[in-house]
């Protein structure tokens, strides 16, 4: 991965913690992931997702990277519905994302 695409990533995780400040509930991380893949690439998406496993969770318990894993290779099939890509988008925003796709190498 370029040093480009890893400062990317880096970034990704504070915006994704900021538009999160209080961890990523558990039903938001299948749609997250989903999102996160139309962008980048899956390697990017699994480091991404390792490094908000190490935030504090949410009221709903902690989430590990073992769980992350179980749902990037069982769950994120599952089609996100509407109102959950709705949901999860405006925490994106909220952290800022940005709307522009990410650089490429």
């Amino acid at each position: 991965m370029s040093e480009q695409r890893s400062n990317f990533v880096t970034r990704a995780v504070g915006w994704l913690r900021a538009g999160y400040p209080e961890g990523v509930p558990r039903q938001d991380y299948v749609v997250l992931l989903g999102l996160l893949r139309r962008k980048l690439t899956e390697d990017e998406v699994r480091k991404i997702a390792q490094e908000l496993a190490t935030q504090a969770g949410p009221a709903d318990g902690p989430i590990t990277s073992a769980d992350i894993e179980d749902m990037i290779n069982e769950t994120m099939l599952q089609e996100a519905t509407p109102a959950d890509v709705v949901r999860v988008s405006a925490h994106l925003a909220a952290g800022g994302w940005p709307l522009a796709d990410p650089p490429t190498d």
